[in-house]
């Protein structure tokens, strides 16, 4: 007989996605993406961050200011996007903590990914989000918010008795 209480796909890709956005940098806001294949393989994953070569102390994470992050930084799922190197992304699925902003939306699209799911729609009323939910409902990517009955996930890197 299978074990009780074993996680869903979606938990287990969320969780993923939320893991990999604890490598992020930023002071401000962490985010993680996850792309799987449609055999819940995954084929990507991605944190918001400066691009390679472009070293996390000599490039501004301030919000304010003449010279901020914006500039540079690259989003959780564009990063997932490009660190698939060319894999075949037809109608995979994007994992996200947050909903993608217009640009990645656009790099969604193009990409072929077929469905979103994300945790926080946090700039719901902001310009970008409502464009990009127009954009990637009109290319018919499906929306979908992660829902769980679980509040959270707990990794241990040792238990007793191993």
């Amino acid at each position: 007989m299978k074990r009780d209480g074993y996680i869903s796909w979606d938990e287990y890709f969320m969780g993923v996605a939320l893991l990999a956005s604890k490598r992020s940098k930023d002071p401000n806001t962490q985010v993680g993406a996850c792309i799987v294949d449609g055999g819940n393989i995954i084929l990507s994953t991605g944190y918001n961050g400066f691009p390679y070569g472009c070293s996390d102390d000599d490039f501004p994470w301030e919000r304010d200011g003449e010279d901020t992050k914006y500039k540079y930084v690259v989003h959780a799922e564009l990063n997932a996007i490009l660190n698939a190197r060319g894999k075949d992304l037809k109608g995979a699925k994007l994992y996200v903590d947050l909903f993608p902003c217009n640009e990645c939306a656009k790099a969604i699209i193009q990409s072929g990914i077929g469905e979103v799911v994300y945790l926080y729609d946090k700039y719901a009323d902001s310009k970008e989000t409502i464009a990009s939910k127009r954009m990637l409902t009109s290319a018919g990517i499906k929306l979908r918010q992660f829902s769980s009955d679980k509040k959270s996930l707990t990794l241990e890197f040792f238990k007793s008795g191993r």
